[in-house]
């Protein structure tokens, strides 16, 4: 499976996996000492060196380019500016680098003396030096997640054996996985190409929002499927990734909503950073500050870019701002308002994803300035029909989950559901398109 895994990395970037090969091995050792080393000061200082190395690396590849695109302004500087807008950034990156936090902070969370420590480590360390590579470099959610916490997949690495696959649950998965990628996401991904600059500038006003709420479902459901592709070959294997989408789309407060997308990022900010920070403990300006700062941070990791900083930063005064109405007004409990609040959370995190589709800021402004003005243009009827089309399906699957958490039944889990899924990957699927998280 290691050498699996490293073959599949390989084959985009050959000299980037041995930056993978590093980060695993340094992590491998760091954690082995943190696990087993018994004078508090320096397991911390052990655990201090493995967190700083993987964050090292994390900001020296993600981030140098972003810093080099603006010493380019310096003409003393750029010699230095070239060096770091040319370092390439290794796929993955980003969720390999927390996986070792996560396994670093975990063991120093832990103790080998302790009757129930978070998971065990292997006295032999070559034993855990193999378990380590295999955590960091396993290849279904290497280069896109979920990403999976210490303390979930160790305990997991074992000899397995066949009868103890779940095939059928697997399949079901792949299948639901693969017709989210391949027919939603890349059939919507040729209408909302027109969303880039300086195409969106000639289209209507109801076509500029039909599009964003194109691309709204269709970033849904290429990341959801996409996590839904790498736990189902991940359960071939017998390993079970957590679930990374849970229906973020009903969710009635934005809170909920991180509960619900990107679970595993958002529980990781949640246990290695905003808890860390203090979280909810500290008063409630101090709570305010910490979800700012957790969200600015997640924004960031997104991507070396300012647009997902404004878009953490975004999502930041929105938690922020939400809490502070909660606590000091509170909302009633009432059916068509939680209606209400459904529509607003979807339509401002919708607004929010102008950030990822378009790279410059000003290119966000002039798109919610044609959305406001363009309203004489004429209508595209191809674009509003594919994406009301496309987004059918997907508006199924919620009322089927609704449905499902109040009868427990599952509507569309039949026989004849997953043949027209199948069959429409082969017919329908849309032209081949990267995972949007691949450049994460």
């Amino acid at each position: 499976m290691i050498i699996s895994s490293f073959v599949f990395y390989t084959y985009g970037q050959p000299i980037l996996s041995l930056l993978l090969l590093s980060s695993a091995s340094i992590n491998a050792v760091a954690s082995y000492f943190v696990y087993f080393e018994n004078n508090k000061r320096r397991k911390k200082q052990y655990a201090f060196l493995g967190v700083a190395f993987n964050l090292a690396v994390l900001s020296f590849f993600k981030y140098s380019p972003l810093f080099g695109r603006a010493l380019e302004h310096f003409r003393s500087l750029d010699g230095i500016g070239d060096f770091l807008v040319s370092i390439p950034l290794p796929v993955g990156i980003s969720f390999y680098t927390f996986q070792g936090i996560s396994l670093v902070v975990d063991l120093y969370r832990s103790n080998h003396q302790s009757e129930c420590p978070l998971f065990k480590v292997d006295r032999n360390f070559i034993r855990h030096y193999i378990h380590t590579i295999f955590f960091i470099s396993f290849f279904p959610q290497l280069v896109a997640g979920p990403i999976v916490k210490a303390y979930e997949f160790y305990p997991q690495i074992k000899t397995k054996y066949l009868e103890e696959i779940n095939f059928e649950s697997a399949f079901k998965i792949l299948i639901i996985g693969y017709f989210l990628k391949m027919v939603i996401a890349d059939n919507l991904k040729d209408q909302t190409f027109w969303m880039m600059f300086p195409y969106f500038q000639v289209h209507s006003s109801y076509t500029l929002m039909t599009m964003l709420f194109g691309y709204s479902i269709q970033i849904f459901t290429d990341f959801a499927g996409y996590s839904l592709i790498a736990i189902g070959v991940a359960k071939l294997y017998g390993y079970d990734l957590p679930k990374n989408f849970n229906f973020p789309y009903i969710s009635k407060s934005f809170s909920e909503f991180w509960t619900r997308w990107h679970i595993t990022l958002s529980t990781w900010l949640k246990e290695y950073l905003y808890i860390p920070l203090g979280g909810n403990r500290r008063g409630r300006v101090r709570t305010y500050i910490n979800l700012f700062i957790v969200m600015l941070l997640g924004g960031l990791w997104h991507g070396a870019a300012w647009s997902y900083m404004f878009w953490g930063a975004y999502h930041g005064i929105l938690l922020a701002g939400e809490r502070f109405i909660l606590q000091r007004y509170g909302i009633p409990n009432n059916r068509y308002l939680d209606i209400v609040r459904i529509l607003m959370v979807f339509i401002l995190v919708t607004l929010g994803w102008l950030l990822f589709k378009l790279p410059e800021f000003p290119q966000v402004i002039l798109y919610c300035n044609a959305m406001i003005h363009n309203f004489n243009y004429p209508v595209n009827q191809t674009i509003i029909t594919y994406v009301a089309l496309y987004t059918f399906p997907v508006a199924l699957y919620y009322v089927n989950y609704l449905l499902r958490t109040r009868t427990g039944k599952n509507y569309l889990d039949t026989s004849i559901v997953y043949a027209i899924m199948l069959l429409n990957i082969f017919i329908n699927s849309g032209s081949s398109g990267e995972f949007i998280y691949f450049q994460f």
